[in-house]
């Protein structure tokens, strides 16, 4: 009877455990941690660096902003707020002292939102301010353009808070301070307390 012979072939690879203790190192990448941003100040003076800031961050990346601004630029809020939804950050919004007039567009365009019983939010018309000399025609173009975009803006607001425009309008006209009590009470964010024994990062971490 012919006996079958049993051909022996040579392999470079290495056995199979160890095979796949490299595959796993390499197909669970760590993961990215969250970064973090002050928006502190006048926007006008700090819009260079906060746009870059935000350019520079991985899109769809998640991270928290912390809010400390009494406004400023009207286009600067618009420029941030937009960043902040064309790149799909996932961003906490920390409103820690004042967050107020333009300040509020981009807080209201973070997908979540936190503030504090000691925060102060104030919301008013736009307003319009120049320092230039303009001659009447100008003024007179500046006057239809403020008008429309005081419109505008009153609508943006609401739709990134996801409330009805009737009841920031109360808020809006003439002007109102309005405290982080009182934008939890209404829906439109989560209160926390920096100053309580329990650890409140990890409501924030939590979203």
């Amino acid at each position: 009877m012919n006996k079958r012979r049993r051909l022996r072939t040579t392999s470079s690879l290495k056995s199979y455990p160890e095979k796949s203790a490299v595959f796993r190192n390499h197909s669970a990448p760590e993961k990215e941690p969250d970064w973090e941003i002050a928006l502190s100040g006048d926007l006008g003076e700090k819009e260079t660096d906060l746009v870059s800031r935000l350019v520079d961050l991985p899109r769809g990346s998640r991270g928290t902003i912390f809010f400390d601004s009494p406004g400023g630029s009207v286009y600067a809020g618009l420029t941030l707020a937009s960043l902040i939804r064309l790149r799909n950050l996932n961003v906490a919004g920390v409103a820690l002292g004042e967050c107020s007039s333009a300040a509020i567009l981009p807080f209201a365009a973070c997908k979540h939102r936190f503030v504090t019983s000691y925060t102060t939010l104030l919301f008013h018309p736009v307003r319009w301010q120049s320092e230039d000399d303009v001659r009447f025609e100008e003024a007179v173009e500046w006057a239809r353009h403020f008008k429309v975009m005081e419109t505008d803006f009153d609508r943006l607001q609401a739709q990134l808070f996801g409330v009805d425009q009737i009841l920031l309008d109360k808020w809006t006209r003439p002007g109102k301070f309005v405290s982080g009590q009182e934008l939890a009470d209404a829906g439109l964010a989560q209160l926390i307390d920096p100053f309580s024994q329990e650890d409140q990062w990890k409501l924030i971490e939590a979203r």
